[in-house]
């Protein structure tokens, strides 16, 4: 079970976001990633709490920030409902996409859990519904997704297999990479890693 520790920063300026202290298993239902989020302050920012079937699909999202919450699933396209600080207005959306996105590293993962893709040259196309901070307003975006490289290291705990990925904003052409070992992020835009306790999980 990795446990550890991203560091989140604005990807333009590296003004410092948060710190998200994680901990993520695969199960027998697929794949679960709990975390707890600290402001630069050091006040409680917000959580995350997303568990993905054997396919990858979302079964289960419950997001935490600034006294927001949002609870979600893949349920005709992906269904959420968003509720106030006040707790006393909650709207409810649905989006024909595959899944969600946000600034948790969880969602990086959980969107390569459901492409799976094979190392290639050709790109894959993605609808996702991105809740953005401080008030997870839900955003509807495409990107596309191709696993540029896959390359396995040395390590003291064993062969560590790393996955490149190039990501593009199909409504910008923006381009990024992500590069991830199992279950963990270990380099994109606005996210470090830090500190982990534990070696990956691998996918079976």
């Amino acid at each position: 079970m990795p446990r550890g520790r991203y560091s989140l920063h604005d990807p333009h300026d590296h003004t410092p976001l948060a710190e998200e202290h994680f901990h993520c298993a695969p199960g027998p239902s697929g794949w679960r990633y709990v975390s707890q989020l600290t402001a630069p302050s050091g006040d409680h920012a917000g959580s995350v709490d997303l568990a993905l079937d054997e396919l990858g699909r979302p079964i289960r999202l419950e997001l935490h920030a600034a006294s927001w919450q949002v609870r979600g699933a893949a349920l005709e396209g992906v269904t959420w409902v968003r509720t106030d600080p006040t707790g006393t207005e909650a709207t409810e959306g649905n989006v024909q996409a595959h899944a969600f996105t946000g600034t948790s590293p969880a969602f990086l993962v959980a969107t390569a859990r459901l492409l799976r893709l094979t190392p290639s040259g050709s790109a894959t196309r993605v609808r996702l519904v991105a809740f953005t901070d401080p008030v997870l307003a839900p955003r509807t975006l495409d990107q596309s997704w191709a696993l540029v490289s896959r390359e396995t290291h040395g390590t003291d705990n064993g062969p560590l297999t790393v996955d490149a990925y190039q990501v593009t904003a199909l409504d910008t052409g923006e381009q990024h990479a992500v590069h991830l070992a199992g279950d963990v992020v270990l380099a994109a835009p606005g996210i470090e890693l830090e500190h982990l306790e534990t070696p990956p999980s691998t996918f079976a």
